[in-house]
C-alpha cells in the first residue's frame, strides 16, 4: 500500500509511479502482439486512478487471503520494508525461516513432493500469453493466468501444505508462489512455473538490484524487541 494514504497498490505493476506508468502505457500497445487470439484478447488488469494520477511510496503489508505483489525490484522490495519499519532479510534468516523448526529441505519435510507447494506448475503464463517463457515478462496480465479454473499466483496462505513451522506458529508460501529478495541481493524460493525441487535451497542471484518482473516479491524482517 502508499505509506501515505493506505491506498492500496496494484499488485499487477511496479511499485514506482513512473515504472507502473510505463508499463501499463507500453503493454496498452504491446497486448496486441504477441500471442494467439484469445493471448491478445486477454484484458490488462486495471492500474488504479491513485495510481495514474498521483505520486505514491511502497510500504510492506503482511496480509492473509491477499495477492502478494510482484514486479518488485531488490530496491522498491527494500523500501517497501523500511516503509514498514523493517527490513528486508537476511539470505541465512530467510533459510532458516523456510526450514522451519525441523530444519528440513522444504516447509513439509525432506523430499520434494509435488503439489505441497505451488512451485513447478505444470504450465508456464508466458507460453500460454507469448508462446515463450522469456518474452513479455512485464505484461501485467502473467498473475492472471489460469491452470483450468485455479490460478497460477495464488492467495497467501492458499496453499495449507507448504507451511514452515516455528513453535505452533506457520509461516506460509516461502517456497513456490513468488521468488523472494533478500538483503543479499538475491532472490529465494522459486516461484510457481520454476521447475525447481531444491526448496528452501532454491535461489537465483545472476541479476541486478533493479532487475523486475511478474515472479519477483519480497517479504520483510524485523529484530525482536
Amino acid at each position: 500500500m502508499d505509506v501515505a494514504t493506505g491506498e492500496p497498490l496494484s499488485p499487477f505493476y511496479p511499485t514506482s509511479p513512473k515504472l507502473a506508468a510505463s508499463v501499463r502505457d507500453t503493454w496498452l500497445c504491446e497486448q496486441g502482439t504477441l500471442g494467439g487470439a484469445a493471448a491478445r484478447a486477454f484484458p490488462l488488469p486495471e492500474l488504479s486512478r491513485f495510481q495514474r494520477e498521483h505520486s505514491f511510496e511502497p510500504r510492506a503489508v503482511s496480509e492473509a487471503g491477499a495477492l502478494p505483489q510482484a514486479y518488485l525490484s531488490y530496491t522498491q522490495a527494500k523500501r517497501a520494508c523500511e516503509n514498514a519499519h523493517k527490513r528486508l532479510c537476511s539470505k541465512d534468516e530467510w533459510v532458516t525461516a523456510c526450514r522451519g523448526q525441523k530444519g528440513t529441505q522444504f516447509p513439509y519435510g525432506d523430499g520434494f513432493r509435488a503439489g505441497r507447494c505451488n512451485v513447478h506448475r505444470a504450465i508456464h503464463p508466458g507460453h500460454v500469453l507469448h508462446a515463450s517463457s522469456s518474452l513479455g515478462l512485464l505484461d501485467p496480465r502473467l498473475n492472471l493466468v489460469e491452470e483450468g479454473e485455479e490460478p497460477l499466483l495464488r492467495a497467501t496462505g492458499a496453499t495449507a501444505t507448504c507451511a514452515s513451522e516455528w513453535s505452533g506458529e506457520k509461516i506460509y508460501d516461502m517456497v513456490g508462489n513468488l521468488d523472494e529478495w533478500v538483503e543479499d541481493k538475491m532472490f529465494l524460493g522459486g516461484f510457481y512455473a520454476r521447475a525447481t525441487q531444491k526448496g528452501c535451497d532454491a535461489q537465483v542471484s545472476s541479476h541486478a538490484e533493479i532487475y523486475f518482473d511478474y515472479s519477483t516479491g519480497t517479504r520483510c524482517c524485523t529484530d525482536l524487541r
